[in-house]
């Protein structure tokens, strides 16, 4: 993600519209068709301006606690058709309950919880998580 890390910070990450665009570049260049766009953490800022603005290219959205929940309305999700997979530790009480507070307006969501898992979750239950992940990527079309 630019910006984060040891990665420069680029232009385009200090807007909403901007870092939508960089993941529709990104996205674009690697000639990606409806791909599944999974989002952890620090990735939310990316991702769900992509998915406000464009969740009809998206074949599923599966948002691991998610910063940036907050910026969107109920309103704004609920317009969102996208099959959605949201996705968090029992034991990440920071970005967890606040991020579900808001995707829960997401129309077309379930929900995983991992239990004894952590923020990254995904690597605290590896298992437990690919398992909830491609039992919902086997439930899309």
């Amino acid at each position: 993600i630019p910006g984060y890390g040891d990665s420069p910070p680029g232009e385009m990450a200090l807007t909403a519209q901007g870092r939508r665009a960089f993941l529709e570049r990104v996205l674009q260049e690697l000639g990606m068709q409806r791909p599944v766009l999974i989002s952890p953490s620090m990735s939310g800022r990316f991702a769900l301006p992509f998915l406000l603005a464009h969740g009809d290219r998206l074949a599923g959205f599966v948002p691991i606690a998610p910063v940036g929940t907050k910026d969107y309305t109920a309103e704004q999700y609920r317009g969102v058709q996208t099959p959605t997979l949201i996705l968090y530790g029992d034991r990440d009480t920071g970005l967890a309950p606040q991020a579900l507070q808001n995707l829960q307006h997401l129309p077309k969501h379930r929900v995983a919880v991992l239990s004894g898992a952590g923020h990254a979750c995904y690597l605290d239950k590896p298992e437990d998580f690919h398992r909830a992940l491609l039992g919902f990527l086997r439930q899309l079309k």
